[in-house]
């Protein structure tokens, strides 16, 4: 028998029984320990004990009433009936009357005044017996609650005030309350109000509503339904919104039951007692219903909102009116019960409001915004509901979804949202769809225009319902999505007369936006969906008129209708469609192009009128003369525009136009019109100024342009005419036939980006927009040579080399990529003018053929251009007159002929058969020219003079290489030095050149006696970036040969040096740069050592110069006004200075070779076969014997100078990168900017692979320097990405050549000693051996997987050798260990090699380093380190970036530790590293002084990795108990790493061993007062038992905590002993009673963690010492036993049972607080007997105040949560002895309202809010003893 059995047994004399009298002791009316009592025998009533305990019980019940008496029950209720309230839901049926009897007896017969504040209470104690209507007792049951009724209402004398319930009115109230807040008695409450609820409305009549039409409430209401809606109705409200949210289907249907028979909408209590928002809460749970799919539930709820129906339509649709009236404020007439309007009249208005509530809810879960949607889609079963519903929340529904796609917390989440929505997108018709839409958008054309903002929020939502759901039906495609953009064209019409007025910035936007969305729809729209019979005068019509006319018959479409087809004029409606689309964006087109300036919009706007013209013909609607009108005065007025920018957007969009109407109206003549050639003169003219290179934003677009203009021209000389007349505009009043050198620059220009576009120079390029429609005729007369005449005239300024323009020229021509198609071009003239007919003869040219003055001149024309040409061409271009010509010229002789066609025929001729060389040809021609029977015939003897002259020239040129021959005196070398210094300075192009070639002979001249080096006349080879460069010699491979000097150079003037400065630096000299440069490398072989004396200032002037000119470009395209003056074209001298960059670095680089400075040659990395080779026998070899210091010196000059030039190229390669892409960059010079940015990119690439080829530890390590300094600054971390990708695009810096390179600087500056000499680095980048292994780790980790396979071998070299020699290596053993960990993971990721044998020795390499790692630098914790303030301490989070670049130890290990299994082949690996890491790392972290302030969450996160490796089970698991059983453990430190760190950890562990709680409950030792001694010795020793079980008891509570719910079910019999046991401490006792704060915190956590219903018998317990404790505040008696901290403790224990209201304490809580409406309605003169409120009370009186200030706690259910209200944060910062004044008195006070206002709420209780709080507590170290 149990010791509650035992203790009945006590209180029950034999011989007594609970129906005979008792023999009452005289003058006793009261039992002795009634308390004590009263808790045994409630703990005898525990359901785990037996029907014949609960039957003794009982027995003993009746004997104390009976021996008690009524006063004394009354006196002592609250003792004796919460052990009562529960057993009848849990009670045997034997047990079940005798229970009803005592009830009856005895709890009836009680004072009204004492069972007032019981009545919730033992309402609830009584409904189990209703769940069973079949049951015996139900009937007894439902009899005992109407006599409760009636008892309770004798309570009516109580109080008369204004806010009194009566007796009847009470307990309805108690009623409701119960029923909302246990969900475990519900089914008896519904029972119940099934019975006995009063119906609350009268049957419904239309007829008779008309004479209550007033709204005025009925005052014939009866009593009884007052009773049930007084003093308010909203617990009334409550009580069916819970009902129809109960999880059980059968409690969902009898609540709508209810709802259909007492509670209909019609009801007055609902439409006028009760306001909007209540019944939008009852009207949302009950269509909350829905959701389940159940037919049964929603038949319910159809009658419910359509209205009784009768007898003869009773389960039978009722057909809509064909008409309803819809005037507003105007009472129906109703004449009949129309299911319809009931639901219009009633129900309409609180549906609506609710949804939309639910669609506002203010919540990130997807299943809250689910719901509405899934709610609405079920409604729409029910037309009468649906039709009515939906148009009414469709737009917010929709807006909903779209504000929740940037809220949502996770793409998940929103596209579950989107999935719920799309259902019920799909549901909804789409006449309702679109013409709500469309509605929402006219609504912005009324009289007063709503902002622009409000039409861009609606437009964005048509086109997120457009690009997000299934709109691709057919009828919405030809029906609604053509009516929805022509009323946003029609919008937009209006919204441009407004724009006009007054230019909006908001509204330009919005005007883009709107054609932008039109454009999206037209491409949706079906072309035979606007296939329809336009009018042929519709453009003589008013466009205002047919707008209003549309948008009247629009209304009425979706008004009338609702979208659906029918009558013929709606019909005609979707055929006007298509007039309205064209009339209004053709006429929008012509109004842009009529106004001042183009608007920004245009564009898009044009691009509409494109695709309607594609879909729709444009008969009736263009009108070609007004059409040219409006194009020639766009012109004209972009001809006078100042703006370049808007000027060049202007062009391209009336280009744009006029391709666009030429397409529409090719039938009817506009492309032939002669007003279109007056057009095209302008608009090339306004091109013609954007292709200067000085400009190179728009030089790709404007080259397009042209292309496209050519394309529209009908006459295929037109274009070349005007190119032609603009090249010579400038110099007609020089009277010269040379075209101005900008003009010529432009021109340049259009080759280059011509040659780039796809098909044969001078075609039409694919980039050009032609018209679909041209006939083939159009097309053939079109020239393919389009830029012929233009580049003649460019070629004739090579006549005069005293120009600027000759200079440009020729330095134009040695650029060009292909020079053939020129010398092709010049040949073909000069066969033609030298003779040649037929293309079968095979002499190539005839000597007696008779020439008269034109053929000569044309001869000598052709003569001195190509010999001019020949001049300007450089040794690389004479490779042209090597190549082959086409057989059809070299075969041509016979007749002369100049005739058009002929010329055509021989351009158009087939290249074939191969085997005359140019070079020979014009050997040839010269020849013939020179024989004495040439021109024999001819009178012009000076023409043939003049021609012979000219081919002896030529001839010359291409015999002898030779050009000059000058004779230059030593005394004019400092003149002409001087005088090319003056030159720059002023600036003289025309003097630059000749000079540079002056000092060079005279430089020559003086050394001709000198023994120069034998590559002095060799000139390096540039690596360019011209696609005829193909043979290039790298930086390290061209070698020279050795040699020395006979005797000292003579060192050049110092005047050299600076004018050499001051012409790569200067503005001036940037015409002829090409020159500069090749003058300097030809001045470098002068200068003593190859120039090494004059190389830094050189490498900082072309550093500096090409930065100037960078940042000038950049600003050019970033549309920033920089201070540097503007180069004539910056992407050519930046590429010209790389190349001089370049040259100078190479020559120093060669000379150091050449003179030995270097112990040996540098190998290249294609060199290297192996890693460290004999490195490991190299460690004692003595080094080599250091270089003498100059030469040293000038190899430390090379190195900084390389150092510049990688960070230079660097800084040009990150300006093309997608990752530093500039926000202000326009996308309209997107073209161009792609184009530049790639030409200096890869030129500045080849510049690194030379280096990196030469130099490659050196530049590799200035990159990592750079990358180093970029990730040190957050705003600048995404760039280091670049370097590792700039790496991976070098074809010298491959893996299997970077990654022994990153080894060698590691070693050398860990080890230098093991590195041969060769392989050392020189150490001139600032960078430390942890800065490098951090690269070393982001390298590898950027590496693809297959990889490895190259860089295997090294790197397993390198860990061996690491391995081998650990100890200078210790900095960087950590990050070696992540880049091990890194190595397994790409290898498991592939298949070469032995898979097993490579993994097996990455494992064993692994455990060793592993061991090293701690052996060479063990963990230490100094306590001075962890000293610091709680407050103070960083967080332990950091973020992923500041990770990857820890070397912390623990950092590394918790990333590599889930990737054991990869790299750890075997399970004796994974076991030895698991013990490694748990000795080296865990024990003496959680052995330390500084534990657990050295713990970090990195710590815990290796714990919580060892705890899923099977072979650590043992290791990790003694470590977490170690820590656990650490007294140390429970502080605030712990506090910040619980919930996310020690929580898993513990949780895994007690998982795999579930004894440890049992563990923990047995160290603590029961209470005792046995040999209780005074004295220090034995308060000492009673403060260790306490501090003991206090420690035992927290652990025990970490547990509980930290496992799973439920977990320690069958250890509760253990604790609830525990507990028992521990609460019967005294202040004198070891353990004492300081350990209750602990019990209290025990139990918090059981309430969290266990299921209410495994708790029954633990609440007699709680309850007894929840009121001794809150009791001895105001008492005497308990206040040792209690301190200040236990109270607390007990009071938050109050606080979590009052929010996590379990169904067992709602039975007690009356005991505390006040659960009913006298907490808010309280009777007059009545006071209350909650322990709370009398505490409060009390309180107040002793301080001597009734009012104090509030307790510092925010609104607990201000978040729709019922959060705890006294939490820790309540409790910081206040004293101890102010404790119970400042935070438990107006915690008391307020206690009693906030639970009713949280019942009152329906809100749900915060779990996590009381977790938190618990955690908080457990961990503060200030409350143990």
């Amino acid at each position: 028998m149990s010791i509650e059995a035992g203790h009945l047994q006590g209180a029950a004399s034999p011989g007594t029984s609970g129906r005979n009298s008792p023999i009452r002791p005289s003058g006793t009316s009261d039992v002795p320990h009634k308390a004590l009592v009263a808790k045994r025998l409630s703990q005898c009533l525990s359901p785990s004990l037996s029907s014949g305990v609960h039957q003794k019980a009982l027995e003993v019940y009746t004997y104390i009433f009976s021996f008690i008496g009524k006063d004394g029950l009354s006196r002592d209720l609250p003792l004796y009936l919460p052990g009562l309230s529960p057993a009848l839901s849990y009670a045997a049926l034997s047990i079940k009357p005798t229970l009803l009897s005592l009830y009856e007896r005895f709890i009836l017969v009680v004072d009204p005044v004492a069972l007032r504040p019981a009545l919730k209470a033992v309402i609830l104690s009584l409904l189990p017996g209703l769940e069973e209507e079949t049951s015996e007792e139900f009937e007894r049951t439902h009899q005992l609650l109407n006599q409760l009724k009636e008892a309770i209402s004798k309570s009516e004398k109580v109080g008369q005030g204004p806010v009194t319930a009566s007796g009847d009115q009470y307990f309805w109230q108690c009623v409701f309350l119960a029923t909302i807040t246990c969900s475990s008695r519900r089914q008896g409450g519904l029972a119940y109000l099934l019975r006995n609820l009063p119906s609350l409305a009268k049957p419904y009549d239309p007829k008779a509503l008309l004479t209550d039409c007033d709204g005025a409430i009925d005052d014939d209401i009866s009593p009884a339904i007052e009773a049930v809606t007084s003093p308010e109705p909203g617990l009334l409200i409550r009580c069916f919104a819970a009902g129809l949210r109960d999880e059980q289907l059968l409690v969902q249907r009898g609540f709508l039951d209810l709802l259909v028979s007492h509670l209909p909408l019609h009801s007055p209590v609902l439409q006028r007692k009760v306001n909007g928002e209540e019944l939008g809460k009852l009207v949302a749970a009950a269509a909350a219903v829905v959701a389940r799919r159940e037919m049964t539930l929603n038949r319910r709820l159809w009658v419910w909102f359509l209205g009784p129906e009768d007898a003869s339509t009773a389960g039978q649709d009722i057909p809509a009116s064909p008409e309803r009236s819809k005037a507003n404020g105007i009472t129906k007439v109703v004449t009949e019960n129309n299911p319809t309007e009931y639901f219009e009249q009633f129900g309409l208005e609180p549906l609506v409001f609710s949804i939309l509530n639910m669609l506002k809810k203010d919540s990130m879960k997807g299943f809250d915004k689910t719901r509405p949607f899934k709610i609405c889609l079920s409604l729409m079963d029910r037309w009468q509901i649906g039709g009515l519903v939906v148009p009414q929340i469709f737009l917010p529904a929709m807006e909903s979804v779209r504000q929740y796609q940037g809220d949502a917390p996770t793409p998940d989440a929103f596209a579950e949202v989107l999935r719920s929505a799309n259902v019920f997108f799909d549901g909804v018709e789409s006449g309702l769809i679109w013409g709500q839409l469309t509605s929402s958008l006219l609504s912005c054309l009324g009289d007063q225009v709503l902002s622009s903002q409000t039409i861009h929020n609606r437009l964005d939502l048509i086109v997120f319902i457009v690009t997000k759901f299934n709109v691709k039906v057919e009828e919405m495609l030809f029906n609604h999505l053509p009516m929805l953009a022509a009323s946003v064209l029609v919008m937009a019409q209006k919204i441009t007369l407004l724009v006009s007025i007054s230019e909006d910035r908001i509204s330009l936007e919005l005007l883009s936006k709107l054609f932008k969305f039109v454009s999206q729809v037209l491409d949706m729209i079906p072309e035979k969906a606007l296939r329809t019979n336009t009018s042929e005068k519709m453009a003589d019509k008013n466009l205002e008129s047919e707008n209003q006319k549309f948008l009247v018959n629009l209304e009425r479409f979706y008004g009338d209708n609702q979208g659906v087809l029918g009558p013929p004029d709606h019909s005609r409606l979707i055929t006007v469609t298509g007039d309205i689309l064209l009339l209004n964006a053709y006429q929008m087109v012509l109004c842009a192009l009529r106004s001042k300036t183009l608007p920004e919009y245009f564009e898009a706007e044009s691009t509409v009128l494109d695709k309607l013209f594609h879909k729709l013909p444009a008969k009736g609607f263009l009108n070609s003369e007004a059409i040219l009108s409006c194009v020639v005065q766009a012109s004209e007025r972009c001809k006078t525009s100042m703006d370049g920018e808007v000027k060049f957007r202007d062009l391209v969009t009336i280009i744009s136009s006029v391709e666009i109407f030429n397409t529409a109206l090719f039938s009817t003549g506009l492309l032939y019109d002669q007003r279109l050639r007056t057009i095209i003169p302008q608009l090339l003219e306004g091109i013609w100024d954007h292709l200067s290179p000085s400009r190179p934003r728009n030089n790709v677009e404007a080259v397009r342009c042209v292309w496209r203009v050519h394309a529209l021209s009908v006459d295929p000389q037109l274009v070349e005419g005007c190119i032609t007349t603009f090249m010579l505009r400038d110099n007609l009043h020089l009277q010269t036939s040379y075209p101005e050198i900008e003009n010529a620059r432009r021109f340049a220009t259009l080759w280059t980006h011509s040659n780039a576009s796809p098909g044969p120079y001078g075609r039409r390029s694919s980039l050009a927009r032609t018209s679909r429609k041209l006939s083939s005729r159009v097309a053939k007369e079109k020239d393919p040579f389009l830029l012929e005449r233009p580049l003649l005239l460019l070629l004739d300024s090579l006549n005069d080399v005293n120009t600027e323009l000759y200079i440009f020229t020729s330095s134009w021509l040695q650029s060009l990529p292909n020079l053939q198609v020129i010398v092709d071009f010049l040949l073909r003239r000069l066969r033609i003018s030298l003779g040649a007919q037929d293309s079968r003869t095979t002499s190539l040219f005839t000597q007696h053929v008779s020439f008269d003055k034109v053929d000569l001149q044309e001869a000598l024309y052709c003569i001195e251009t190509i010999s001019n040409f020949a001049k300007s061409s450089s040794s690389d271009d004479w490779s042209i007159f090597n190549d082959h010509m086409p057989l059809a010229d070299q075969s041509l002789s016979g007749q002369h002929t100049d005739s058009e066609a002929s010329q055509a025929t021989d351009r158009t001729q087939p290249d074939s058969n191969q085997s005359l060389k140019v070079q020979d040809c014009l050997i040839q021609a010269c020849m013939t020219i020179l024989d004495e029977k040439f021109g024999s015939s001819t009178d012009d003897i000076s023409g043939v003079l003049r021609l012979r002259q000219a081919a002896v020239a030529l001839l010359e040129q291409i015999m002898v290489e030779s050009r000059f021959d000058m004779n230059i005196g030593a005394d004019m070398e400092a003149g002409a030095i001087v005088a090319l210094s003056y030159s720059i300075k002023r600036p003289d192009i025309l003097l630059q050149v000749p000079l540079m070639r002056i000092v060079f002979i005279c430089l020559k001249r003086r050394y001709e006696d000198t023994n120069l080096p034998s590559n002095f006349n060799h000139r390096r080879i540039m690596s360019g970036d011209s696609s005829r460069e193909t043979a290039r010699r790298s930086v390290s491979i061209e070698k020279v040969a050795k040699g020395t000097f006979t005797q000292a150079m003579p060192s050049p003037p110092p005047a050299l040096l600076d004018c050499l400065l001051l012409g790569i630096s200067s503005q001036g000299a940037h015409h002829v740069l090409d020159h500069w440069v090749h003058f300097l490398n030809d001045c470098l072989p002068f200068y003593p050592s190859g120039g090494l004396q004059i190389l830094m200032p050189m490498v900082e002037c072309f550093s500096r110069t090409i930065r100037r000119v960078f940042r000038t470009l950049q600003a050019e395209f970033e549309n920033v006004i920089s201070d540097d003056p503007r180069p004539c074209e910056p992407v050519a001298i930046i590429v010209t200075l790389l190349n001089g960059f370049e040259q100078v670095l190479a020559r120093a680089h060669d000379r150091l070779i050449q003179t030995g400075t270097s112990i040996e040659v540098m190998r290249t990395p294609e060199q290297v076969q192996g890693f460290f080779g004999n490195m490991v026998s190299g460690v004692f070899t003595p080094e080599s014997s250091k270089s003498r210091p100059p030469a040293a010196n000038n190899r430390f000059t090379v190195l900084l100078c390389f150092k510049d030039a990688v960070k230079v190229c660097y800084e040009i390669w990150s300006w093309g990168d997608n990752t530093s892409a500039s926000s202000s960059r326009s996308l309209a010079s997107q073209g161009s900017f792609n184009y530049t940015s790639l030409r200096i990119r890869n030129r500045t690439r080849r510049i690194l692979e030379h280096m990196f080829a030469a130099e490659a530890l050196e530049c590799l390590e200035s990159l990592i320097e750079l990358w180093a300094t970029l990730r040190q600054r957050k705003s600048d971390q995404a760039k280091g990405s670049i370097i590792i990708n700039l790496l991976h695009v070098l074809d010298g810096s491959r893996p299997k050549n970077t990654m022994p390179a990153i080894f060698n600087a590691l070693y050398s500056r860990t080890n230098p000693g093991a590195l041969e000499p060769t392989r050392k680095s020189t150490l001139t980048s600032n960078l430390t051996e942890m800065v490098l292994a951090q690269f070393l780790v982001a390298y590898t980790q950027s590496l693809e997987d297959d990889a490895m396979d190259e860089i295997w071998t090294d790197c397993m070299t390198f860990l061996r050798d690491v391995l081998a020699n650990p100890l200078p290596h210790r900095q960087i053993l950590p990050k070696l260990l992540e880049f091990t960990s890194i190595l397994g993971e790409k290898v498991d990721n592939t298949s070469f090699g032995e898979q097993r044998k490579m993994r097996r020795e990455l494992g064993d390499v692994f455990v060793r380093q592993l061991t090293a790692t701690f052996t060479s630098k063990p963990l230490s914790f100094p306590a001075e380190t962890y000293s610091l303030d709680y407050k103070d301490e960083a967080s332990d989070t950091s973020s992923p970036e500041e990770d990857s670049m820890s070397d912390d130890v623990v950092i590394i290990l918790a990333k590599i530790l889930p990737k054991f299994s990869k790299v750890l082949a075997g399970a004796d690996r994974v076991a030895a590293a698991s013990s490694i890491v748990s000795t080296q790392l865990l024990v003496p972290t959680l052995r330390s002084r500084s534990f657990p302030r050295n713990v970090t969450r990195s710590t815990l996160d290796i714990l919580s990795a060892l705890s899923r490796v099977q072979e650590a089970s043992k290791t990790w698991r003694k470590d977490v108990g170690d820590a656990l059983n650490d007294s140390r453990l429970f502080c605030r430190h712990s506090y910040r790493l619980a919930e996310a760190g020690w929580l898993p950890v513990l949780r895994q562990w007690v998982l795999l061993d579930k004894e440890r709680l049992p563990e923990y409950l047995s160290r603590i030792s029961s209470p005792t007062s046995a040999g209780i001694m005074f004295g220090v010795g034995a308060s000492s020793a009673r403060s260790e038992a306490d501090r003991k079980t206090q420690l035992n008891l927290r652990r025990a509570i970490l547990l509980v905590m930290a496992a799973t719910n439920d977990s320690f079910v069958v250890n509760l019999t253990t604790i609830q002993e525990k507990i028992v046991d521990l609460l019967t401490a005294t202040a004198a006792s070891s353990p004492s009673s300081a350990t209750r704060a602990e019990i209290y915190i025990l139990i918090r956590a059981l309430i969290l963690k266990i299921s209410p219903v495994h708790l029954t018998s633990f609440w007699p317990i709680i309850t007894a010492e929840l009121h001794a404790a809150i009791s001895s505040l105001t008492s005497q008696t308990n206040h040792d036993t209690y301190n200040v901290h236990s109270i607390l403790q007990a009071c938050k224990l109050l606080d979590i049972a009052l929010v996590m209201a379990p169904d067992e304490f709602q039975l007690r809580e009356w005991l505390f607080i006040s659960d009913t409406i006298d907490a808010v309605y309280r009777p007059h003169g009545w006071d209350s007997i909650a322990l709370v409120d009398e505490v409060s009370e009390e309180l107040d009186m002793k301080a001597g105040i009734i009012q104090s200030a509030s307790m510092p706690v925010t609104n607990p259910i201000s978040s729709g949560q019922r959060k705890p209200l006294l939490t820790s944060k309540t409790v910081a910062g206040v004293a101890k002895e102010d404790l119970v004044n400042r935070v438990l008195r107006p915690f008391f006070r307020q206690l009693s309202i906030n639970a009713f206002e949280s019942t009152y709420s329906m809100a749900i209780s915060d779990w996590q809010a009381c977790f938190d709080d618990l955690l908080v507590d457990l961990f503060d170290d200030s409350t143990l003893v």
